[in-house]
């Protein structure tokens, strides 16, 4: 969260603000009939002058960028954060959507107070929860495998000696084994499951009569196609070789997508990874992880959360190295 905040808003995270954004998580990530309403009928929450959010979300991003805005004079500053970026483009007066097709026309986008509200609500909502998710399910994986934890550790260790104790972005980038490590772990749980895409054209699957229509929204399971045997064989096993250099190049360009695939995937793919990283590996130069007799053998997944996440929370004891 406080990253979140650093990065998004320009803030430091104190404890009224922690209070709120953690309420503001149960308003995001908690299912609604209403999703499913506005999935069936696209369009009808705004004809309704509906949402699928309360009130208080709106009014609390609103007055949080009108504040931030307001310290800086409406100009970005040398913070570099999402805020000022936004304010960049903004100076620009409206900007231009690029275009899908030749035959597209060319949209354009007057970043109002409003839209900027959107962009802080999209970045919190789309940041925190998956990458917290994400590290809870590497810990709980490392936990369970020891032998993959030391290798984890031995790396962060000799990698840091080379930069001197200083995490940099080549930094992480040197970190082969713990990206492996991180990318299986997507695999197995990759946090925002089903993917949405609404079809632009008829299609019927080959093989099958079943028959896709233009403008019909199509689930896509990431879970199911990461844990096919088709794609990786025993599925259930955990096991970071898969993402070596050597075998990434046998695995189907579709069969790992925990961002998405295509044009619309995950916009914070990089910034995500990088956040998660740096947070693992300041906790692994203090800690480790250890399985305690609570701690399940498989995850439960809440079916009352919008994204894969453990039901009851995961308990694993932390070892001072």
């Amino acid at each position: 969260m406080a990253t979140i905040s650093a990065c998004a808003f320009g803030l430091d995270l104190d404890e009224d603000m922690y209070k709120t954004l953690n309420k503001v998580d149960k308003m995001i990530f908690t299912p609604k009939y209403s999703i499913e309403l506005d999935m069936m009928y696209p369009g009808i929450l705004v004809k309704l002058n509906n949402s699928n959010f309360p009130k208080f979300l709106k009014a609390f991003f609103n007055n949080l960028v009108k504040t931030v805005v307001t310290q800086r004079g409406g100009k970005p500053t040398n913070r570099k954060d999402f805020m000022d970026l936004l304010l960049e483009l903004r100076q620009k007066k409206t900007i231009e959507a690029s275009k899908g097709s030749v035959d597209e026309k060319v949209r354009t986008l007057e970043l109002t107070d409003d839209v900027l509200a959107g962009q802080a609500f999209a970045f919190y909502a789309a940041g925190y929860e998956t990458s917290a998710s994400t590290m809870t399910y590497l810990f709980y994986e490392v936990a369970k495998h020891p032998e993959i934890q030391d290798k984890v550790i031995a790396e962060i260790d000799e990698v840091l000696k080379k930069y001197d104790g200083e995490i940099t972005y080549e930094f992480l980038n040197e970190l082969t084994y713990l990206n492996q490590v991180f990318d299986e772990t997507l695999r197995m749980y990759p946090v925002v499951d089903p993917l949405q895409r609404n079809a632009e054209m008829d299609y019927v699957i080959p093989g099958t009569n079943t028959k896709i229509r233009k403008r019909q929204t199509v689930l896509v399971s990431a879970l199911a196609i990461h844990r096919d045997p088709k794609y990786y064989p025993n599925p259930g096993k955990f096991d970071p070789e898969r993402f070596t250099t050597e075998n990434k190049k046998n695995i189907h360009s579709g069969a790992y997508m925990p961002f998405g695939t295509g044009p619309r995937n995950c916009i914070g793919m990089r910034f995500a990874k990088v956040q998660s990283l740096v947070c693992i590996v300041k906790f692994f130069t203090k800690f480790r992880v250890e399985p305690t007799k609570n701690t399940p053998a498989e995850v439960e997944l809440d079916p009352m959360r919008l994204v894969l996440f453990p039901r009851g929370g995961i308990e694993l004891n932390v070892i001072r190295r």
